[in-house]
């Protein structure tokens, strides 16, 4: 079972947790389907190692978006971001690997999973193609109401017992406020079925009519329980702040990305 860096120090608690219906952090897709192809040129992975931990979204040519749960406790300079992937064990030439800058948070709390949103600044800026696209956001306080319907994405495991899958996939939720602390997650459910995200790579987008509204954060009662909502860091809650941080820093247009093939720059 893949669990976040940071939770692998908290291994027994985190069971615990989820056997009493308390919150775990999240994000695998289970019950979902293989996405198509690049169709979400936005997704993006966060490997260490060469290893996917945690997916993120390209919300500028020099800025991803994930959850900060990803990489709290870890060394930033340790994380590459992977940019136009889908299959995670093909050595793809449409991927455009990047290295992490510098990181900003907002006041994230682990404790109660509150603020569960990281911008991370890359070490250069992204090619924009029919791979890899920057996702449109929402304004600030314009988040999605009850009954929406939406899109979760990621490489996580199929179920709590089953592989990762190769390639990126995607799973129709909706938006419910019921059992949802409302303001500070988006919550979602998928009705009439036992489908959902779960323990892993949580960071993923949750899109809701085209912008992206959540972050994957955390689970209750079991993956894809079919009763309690998962949970989303809201994104909307965020935007001024986001905004901010892109409209703040400059680009560096003249740093390429490595290429996965040779491994130069």
């Amino acid at each position: 079972m893949a669990l976040s860096p940071s939770s692998s120090r908290t291994l027994a608690p985190v069971l615990l947790s989820l056997l009493l219906g308390g919150p775990v952090l999240a994000s695998e897709i289970v019950g979902g389907q293989p996405a198509q192809a690049h169709a979400w040129p936005f997704m993006a992975s966060l490997q260490r190692r060469g290893g996917h931990f945690c997916g993120a979204t390209l919300i500028a040519r020099n800025f991803v978006m994930s959850a900060a749960h990803c990489v709290n406790g870890l060394n930033f300079r340790s994380v590459q971001v992977v940019l136009g992937a889908h299959n995670l064990r093909r050595r793809e030439p449409t991927r455009q690997i990047f290295s992490v800058q510098r990181v900003f948070e907002n006041g994230f709390d682990p404790s109660r999973l509150v603020n569960d949103i990281v911008i991370m600044q890359l070490n250069g800026s992204a090619t924009i193609n029919t791979n890899v696209q920057v996702a449109q956001l929402p304004a600030q306080g314009r988040g999605v109401d009850n009954g929406t319907l939406c899109l979760a994405m990621g490489w996580g495991r199929l179920g709590t017992n089953r592989p990762s899958p190769s390639v990126l996939q995607q799973l129709n939720v909706t938006v419910v406020t019921n059992l949802c602390r409302r303001r500070l997650n988006v919550c979602t459910l998928v009705p009439q079925r036992r489908a959902g995200i779960c323990f892993g790579d949580s960071g993923g987008p949750l899109v809701c009519n085209g912008l992206v509204q959540g972050i994957d954060s955390f689970i209750r009662g079991g993956c894809g329980s079919g009763l309690f909502p998962d949970a989303f860091a809201p994104v909307a809650e965020f935007a001024d702040w986001i905004n901010s941080i892109i409209r703040g820093h400059d680009e560096h247009p003249n740093i390429h990305p490595r290429d996965p093939e040779s491994g130069t720059s």
